[in-house]
C-alpha cells in the first residue's frame, strides 16, 4: 500500500468505550503510516506529510495539540472526509488539480482555511476569480416586459440605446416570400451590432409591441430617429406584409447614437461620416436646415406602395 487510501464507511454509533484524548507523538514515527478516520472517511497517511507544512495537522502530530484516538486506534478529525483526500496531495505534492465545479472549490477552500493551508487556500481564491472572470457575461441585453420598464431603461441609461422591437404575430395578412428571412437578417443585424459596441450602446429587445420589425435609437433620453422594416404591398391582388432590411440605414443610424455617449465629446471621424452620409442621403433635409437634435427622424418603407423591390428612398 502506498500514498493514502481511504476507505468510506457509515459509521453508526456504537456502545463502548468513549474516544480517548492522548498527545501525538509522531516525531520518532517518520514514515510509519498513522490512520485518521476523518468525519467516517478512513485515510492511511504518514507522518512525514502530515507534518511537512506548518499547519494545524503539522500541530496535531507533532504533539503539540491533543488528538483523539479511537478503541482501535484511529485518529479521529471531526470534519467532513469529502475533500481531504485532496488536503493530503497537496501536502505531498505542494500542488492538487483542483475540482471543476465552483461549490466543490468552495468546499476545498473551506476545508483548506481550517487546516490552515494557506497555500491551498490561495489556489482555490485564484481558481475562484478565473471561473467568475471566464463565466462573466460579455454581452446583456435586456428584454423589455411593459413600457414603464422601457421607459426607465432609456431614462435611467447613461449610454445611448438602440432597440429592436420585433413580433412577427402582429401582422394581419400573409408575409411575402423574403420577409422572413429579412426578420432574421435584422435580429442577427441587432446581435452582431450588441457585440460590436458592447460598452458603450445599451442595446434592448422588444417583443411585445405592436410593430413588426422597427429599430429605435435614443441619445440622453430622447428618441432620435426610427427605422420601420414592414410595408404593405400588393400581389396577385390581395395585400402582403413586406419585411425590408435596411442595413446601411441601421448602420448609419446607430452611428448617430454614439454621438451621443456620456462624456460628450465630439468623435470628428463620426461626424463627418454621419454628416456626409445624411447629405448624401437627402438634400431636402439640407435645405430645410435638419438638425439631428431638433427633431426624430422616422424612416419608414412607403406603406401601401405597389410590389417592387426598389431601393429604400427611391
Amino acid at each position: 500500500m502506498s500514498g493514502d487510501t481511504c476507505l468510506t464507511t457509515a459509521l453508526c454509533p456504537a456502545a463502548g468505550p468513549k474516544p480517548k484524548t492522548c498527545s501525538f507523538r509522531g516525531g520518532s514515527l517518520g514514515n510509519k503510516y498513522v490512520r485518521l478516520n476523518v468525519g467516517g472517511s478512513l485515510y492511511y497517511t504518514t507522518v512525514q506529510v502530515l507534518t511537512r507544512h506548518d499547519t494545524m495537522l503539522k500541530a496535531m502530530f507533532s504533539g503539540r495539540m491533543e488528538v483523539l484516538t479511537d478503541k482501535e486506534g484511529w485518529i479521529l478529525i471531526d470534519r467532513c472526509g469529502k475533500h481531504f483526500g485532496a488536503i493530503l496531495n497537496y501536502l505531498r505534492d505542494d500542488t492538487i488539480a483542483l475540482p471543476k465545479h465552483r461549490q466543490e472549490i468552495k468546499e476545498l477552500m473551506a476545508e483548506a482555511k481550517y487546516y490552515l493551508i494557506q497555500g491551498l487556500v490561495d489556489m482555490c481564491q485564484a481558481a475562484l476569480q478565473d471561473k467568475k472572470d471566464l463565466y462573466e457575461p460579455v454581452c446583456s441585453i435586456p428584454i423589455i416586459t411593459s413600457p414603464k420598464e422601457e421607459e426607465r431603461l432609456i431614462e435611467s441609461s447613461m449610454k445611448p440605446v438602440v432597440k429592436l422591437l420585433y413580433n412577427r404575430s402582429n401582422n394581419k395578412y400573409s408575409y411575402t416570400s423574403n420577409s422572413d428571412d429579412n426578420l432574421l437578417k435584422n435580429i442577427e443585424l441587432f446581435d452582431k451590432l450588441s457585440l460590436r459596441f458592447n460598452g458603450r450602446v445599451l442595446f434592448i429587445k422588444d417583443v411585445i409591441g405592436d410593430e413588426i420589425c422597427c429599430w429605435s435609437f435614443y441619445g440622453q433620453g430622447r428618441k432620435l430617429a426610427e427605422v420601420c422594416c414592414t410595408s404593405i404591398v400588393y400581389a396577385t391582388e390581395k395585400k402582403q406584409t413586406k419585411v425590408e432590411f435596411p442595413e446601411a440605414r441601421i448602420y448609419e443610424e446607430t452611428l448617430n447614437v454614439l454621438l451621443y455617449e456620456t462624456p460628450r465629446v465630439p468623435d470628428n471621424s463620426l461626424l463627418e461620416a454621419t454628416s456626409r452620409s445624411r447629405s448624401q442621403a437627402s438634400h431636402s433635409e439640407d435645405d430645410e436646415g435638419f438638425e439631428l437634435r431638433d427633431r426624430v427622424r422616422r424612416i419608414h418603407v412607403k406603406r401601401y406602395s405597389t410590389y417592387d423591390d426598389r431601393q429604400l428612398g427611391h
